[in-house]
């Protein structure tokens, strides 16, 4: 007995000492937001006011020692996250994840990114000011790289650290850019579908843009099977670390419809969730120079910000600016390909890729006049039949870095108009309004024409040239508004209004989130920041409950069990609304996903379904091919002796979904509440592992919103009836400038990704709940609330 007790006494010191020194490494982890630091690359001394958020205010003598500031604070925090980011591009996943990311690094290395980041580099004028401050940037983060603490999943990961460079920021920026396009998830699934069942199968799908009726107004051979070019960038960009940009709302509305006469901003960008989240918000202020940004990991300029002067941010445009080609190997010659010219000898890019606890993976990229060849980089597409991807990022100069610093340090309007007119891509929509009263959007982006006639939501044919793009088009036929007499201006991912009589075809999101943005400003000319800050998180679709009457219409009702005539009653008295204990979404959401499946799944087949359902197209068509009682897509082609009508489909889906939920959430139709089947958890890439996961992520919560409502808390369509949120507003700012120095903001985590941080996750509450943090300008305020770390000049 005494040899047991001891034993367990030992057990039990054991056990309090591996606490304690747990305890201690997480203390010694956390970041350091009080103190004196030395740092040998600055000038004068620095002062950083951390708030209670975790907000560096960084106050400098000079721009270069707030940059170089800046680097350490946000490695500080964030060192992990760039350390992923600067990855992804020139494919270096697999040295620190290895195999298992295999995939991702073949397909993003053989792209283009890094030749292209390398070709602007080249002709970058290292002189000027972007330039400069960007290496005082890069100095800061690589001090921190060699001073400060080993974040803790390069220590689990054991990653070898190595200084970051400007080739890191361009290769970031280059991996934004692709994650913005949509041409690629939907080009080949759409020429499957034509090529298999005729055109008449894709007028119910909207690709002719003729769906998009709430539109932003302007004040200006065999066949080669492409659906694996969809699956294998779908499930990149899903299983990506670093999640991809999507949509996002933002409205600027002008003082002749706020209360206190002044510009009010709006703007929430919408991204897929990760951990830690998308922005990074830091305000800088030196003699001459002032700015509250928000930044992506590693990169020196903010994407989103304001001061006391003008406002800026952004939501995705939408834009095609990827297009395919089918191209032809020489039948003599595999290593040459048919132009208009004749043949041609593909450009080879030799690759390797460096795999963790394995050997190195070499292959070759064919390149083609039009872009890198997709066969090289993915599997399922057939060897002899080459398709590349011309990708306006990769084909026309990059002026990243020149534009994001002009957006940051313009002196007005026509300043930062200019910085506009340089982003070649991606497509944004870049919003803006001033204290002088001006409000403006801008779509950026180099914007092409094909000869007419040339559609390309499909694989092009790129041997003849006869679908080559024929004319780039001047900035000044980019879409664009500026003080328009209707005193607001607004983008949710909509189709914009004909220039010249020309609609930009592009892959835009559907009308609900225009229709209600629209609806909820037009009447109203007493806006202040609380309404907007309401509006940020409306939960109504205007549109589902019409989609809702036409399904109701066609429902075969005759002979509806108890619960089935109880979810009618409720789906005839629903608002739209997707509040955490509404009944309706859930019974709608459900009878959605068994309406497509029933309708689109036998002629798609399941694997090439599953990518239909990740596709804007499918955003697109649900409010509109519901209408059309002779839509081919009603037949069930697997049902040879019968042909299915629109009331059999409907009506089918409808009983399969209450037998659904009463198996997944009882029997009880008062249950059935939103909240248990909308969830969010913000995933860090260390929380797949289960023991990790408390650590890492964060969640999970239970949310309101949905899909295409202002709060766009969006998810996929899955059999099992959870909507495990992927995604949405990636950050929630309003900046009044009537009391500019309390403007809004809230993160969905928080400021740090340090896990042992207690910032976290401190937003996640706030965010969850529709609140808002102030964004503090005023100086005096700042002082008062904050912890203070000192950077002083090194005395060696």
């Amino acid at each position: 007995m005494k040899i047991f007790k001891r034993a367990l006494l030992l057990v039990l010191l054991l056990v309090i000492i591996l606490c304690i020194t747990v305890f201690a490494y997480a203390l010694y982890l956390k970041p350091k937001y009080e103190g004196e630091l030395e740092l040998n690359v600055i000038q004068k001394e620095t002062t950083v006011y951390f708030d209670e958020f975790g907000v560096p205010h960084i106050y400098a003598n000079n721009s270069k020692d707030a940059m170089v500031a800046l680097g350490y604070v946000h490695a500080q925090d964030r060192l992990w996250q760039m350390e992923v980011m600067r990855r992804i591009a020139p494919g270096r996943l697999s040295e620190i994840f290895g195999s298992v990311t295999l995939k991702n690094d073949q397909f993003f290395a053989g792209l283009g990114i890094e030749e292209a980041s390398a070709k602007a580099i080249a002709s970058l004028d290292t002189n000027s000011p972007e330039y400069q401050l960007a290496m005082s940037y890069l100095e800061g983060i690589n001090k921190y790289l060699d001073e400060g603490k080993t974040p803790i999943e390069f220590s689990i990961l054991g990653i070898t650290k190595e200084k970051f460079s400007i080739k890191d920021v361009y290769n970031i920026f280059g991996y934004m850019s692709f994650s913005f396009a949509m041409a690629q998830k939907s080009d080949p699934l759409m020429t499957d579908i034509r090529n298999k069942y005729g055109i008449e199968y894709l007028k119910d799908l909207g690709i002719d843009g003729s769906f998009n009726t709430t539109k932003i107004k302007n004040a200006k051979n065999s066949s080669q099977q492409y659906a694996a070019i969809s699956k294998t960038v779908a499930a990149i960009l899903d299983q990506s670390p670093v999640s991809p940009f999507v949509g996002s709302n933002s409205w600027v509305i002008s003082p002749k419809k706020t209360k206190n006469g002044k510009v009010i901003f709006a703007n929430d960008p919408h991204i897929g969730f990760s951990q830690p989240g998308t922005w990074y918000e830091a305000h800088i202020v030196t003699p001459d120079f002032e700015l509250y940004g928000s930044y992506l990991a590693g990169t020196p300029y903010p994407l989103l910000g304001h001061n006391r002067d003008y406002a800026y941010g952004l939501t995705m445009f939408e834009n095609d600016d990827v297009d395919m080609y089918q191209e032809q190997n020489n039948p003599k010659d595999s290593n040459s390909y048919k132009t208009p010219k004749g043949y041609s000898a593909y450009e080879i890019r030799k690759k390797t890729i460096k795999v963790k606890d394995s050997t190195d993976v070499v292959f070759n990229v064919k390149v083609t006049r039009h872009g890198p060849v997709m066969n090289d980089l993915i599997d399922g597409l057939k060897k002899d039949k080459p398709v590349s991807m011309s990708w306006i990022y990769t084909q026309q100069p990059i002026h990243i870095l020149e534009a994001v610093y002009t957006l940051s340090h313009a002196k007005g309007i026509s300043d930062f108009h200019r910085g506009v007119s340089l982003i070649a891509a991606p497509g944004l929509n870049v919003m803006y309004g001033d204290a002088k009263g001006n409000v403006a959007w801008w779509a950026t982006g180099k914007l092409y024409k094909h000869d007419q006639g040339v559609n390309t939501n499909f694989i092009l044919d790129g041997a003849s040239g006869k679908d080559d793009i024929k004319e780039y088009l001047d900035f000044s036929k980019n879409p664009s508004a500026e003080n328009p007499s209707w005193n607001y201006v607004y983008s949710a991912n909509n189709q914009p209004e004909a220039i010249d009589g020309f609609n930009y075809p592009g892959y835009y999101l559907p009308e609900d989130r225009a229709k209600r943005i629209t609806q909820l400003l037009n009447p109203k000319s007493d806006w202040d920041i609380a309404a907007v800050g309401k509006m940020l998180y409306d939960n109504t679709s205007p549109v589902a409950p019409d989609v809702v009457k036409n399904l109701l219409e066609n429902l075969n009702d005759k002979s509806l069990s108890q619960n089935e005539k109880q979810a009618v009653e409720i789906l005839k008295n629903w608002k739209g609304s997707n509040n955490l204990y509404d009944i309706a979404p859930t019974i709608y959401n459900k009878w959605i996903f068994n309406y497509l499946k029933n309708t689109f799944e036998d002629e798609l087949v399941a694997e090439n379904f599953k990518q239909f359902l990740g596709t804007h197209v499918v955003k697109q068509l649900i409010a509109n091919q519901i209408k059309n009682e002779k839509s081919p897509w009603w037949d069930d082609i697997n049902t040879k002796n019968s042909k299915e009508t629109r009331s059999q489909i409907i009506s089918k889906s409808f009983t399969e979904s209450i037998v659904a939920l009463d198996k997944q959430l009882g029997d009880k139709v008062t249950d059935w509440t939103w909240n248990k089947v909308h969830t969010l958890e913000h995933e860090h890439p260390l929380g797949k592992v289960a023991a990790l996961r408390s650590i890492f992520n964060v969640g999970p919560f239970e949310v309101s919103g949905s899909m295409e409502v202002i709060n766009n808390l969006f998810f996929d369509f899955t059999a099992d009836g959870n909507y495990k949120v992927k995604g949405g507003p990636s950050t929630r700012r309003i900046v009044d400038f009537s009391d500019i120095e309390n403007s809004w903001s809230v993160l969905p985590t928080g400021q740090s990704g340090n896990p042992f941080s207690a910032h976290y996750k401190d937003q996640a509450d706030l965010y969850n709940a529709g609140k808002f943090r102030r964004m503090m300008l005023n100086k005096e305020e700042i002082v008062r609330t904050s912890t203070k770390l000192v950077f002083k000049p090194s005395k060696k």
